[in-house]
């Protein structure tokens, strides 16, 4: 009897190699995928300016990563003695403004791969000035609205921003994925509305452009691993096992034959870096250290 609704994924064509260099950035998932990537020893860097949850504001912190778009001054703000922007997560802050904007001069290194991860189509307007953040930082709710993004919205701000993404490096392979943490805050409906709306985008992005892949690890949670033993306890995040699974998934589509051999004998080294002997100091245990 098969108690899971397992389904495969087509390898891909461009395949992460030891030498691949890799750029994360996205909802909390993105930050999962990236520690995975890291602990496999990857050169990767993970959303360098904390958790973004909707593609706007993911795309924004891209733009201003590539000098396509300048950091807005008036978007600083300032609360409970900390300064925050607010195209930026409550973890990205400073002592004063001067510090926040010397943090906040970054800029995208041309990865070989960009894996860009989708929380909620659900985003906050700034009444004054009208725009989209990333964060509402704690702020009183009367200044801003909240909108529910369309897919025409997503893929019309994708367009230039790919454009710019490509001038940095024409060999850039884009992997987008939706985040399998359900938004139970907006309410369960509504939570399915904004998954739904983020993978029909997707389903479009990469339709339209070539260099642009869909890892489906929202499936693999819904669909797969459909039963609460794979939660943490808040019932809403993926736990280590449902992480794992996924990665691994991950792996199996996007790595290479070289760098899935590695990641099995490090995966080993890291086990036996793990154990505990009982005598430290016997000899079977100092050969054992040697041998490692």
């Amino acid at each position: 009897m098969n108690l899971r609704t397992e389904f495969q994924i087509p390898p891909s064509v461009h395949k992460i190699s030891m030498s691949s260099s890799v750029f994360t950035i996205g909802s909390c998932f993105a930050e999962v995928v990236g520690n995975q990537l890291k602990n496999t020893k990857l050169n990767v860097e993970s959303n360098p300016y904390g958790t973004l949850f909707n593609p706007l504001s993911i795309f924004k912190i891209l733009e201003i990563s590539l000098g396509m778009r300048a950091l807005d001054e008036r978007l600083f703000v300032q609360n409970q003695g900390l300064w925050f922007h607010y195209d930026f997560h409550s973890s990205f802050w400073g002592n004063t403004k001067d510090e926040l904007q010397e943090k906040s001069k970054r800029s995208f290194q041309p990865a070989d791969f960009l894996v860009i991860t989708f929380g909620t189509a659900f985003a906050y307007r700034l009444h004054e000035p009208p725009t989209y953040v990333a964060n509402c930082h704690k702020m009183p709710s009367n200044l801003f609205e909240k909108d529910l993004l369309s897919v025409k919205d997503i893929c019309k701000a994708f367009a230039p921003l790919h454009q710019n993404l490509l001038k940095a490096n024409s060999n850039l392979q884009i992997i987008l994925t939706v985040s399998p943490v359900r938004h139970t805050r907006d309410g369960i409906p509504q939570n399915t509305v904004s998954k739904s709306i983020l993978r029909a985008a997707c389903y479009y992005l990469e339709t339209d452009f070539e260099n642009v892949s869909y890892f489906p690890s929202y499936e693999l949670m819904m669909d797969d691993l459909r039963d609460y033993r794979f939660y943490k306890p808040d019932l809403i995040h993926p736990n280590e096992v449902a992480e794992k699974y996924i990665f691994e998934k991950f792996a199996e589509t996007y790595f290479d034959d070289a760098l899935k051999q590695f990641k099995e004998t490090w995966q080993g080294i890291q086990k036996d870096l793990a154990h505990k002997p009982f005598n430290p100091e016997s000899a079977g245990h100092q050969q054992f250290l040697q041998n490692l």
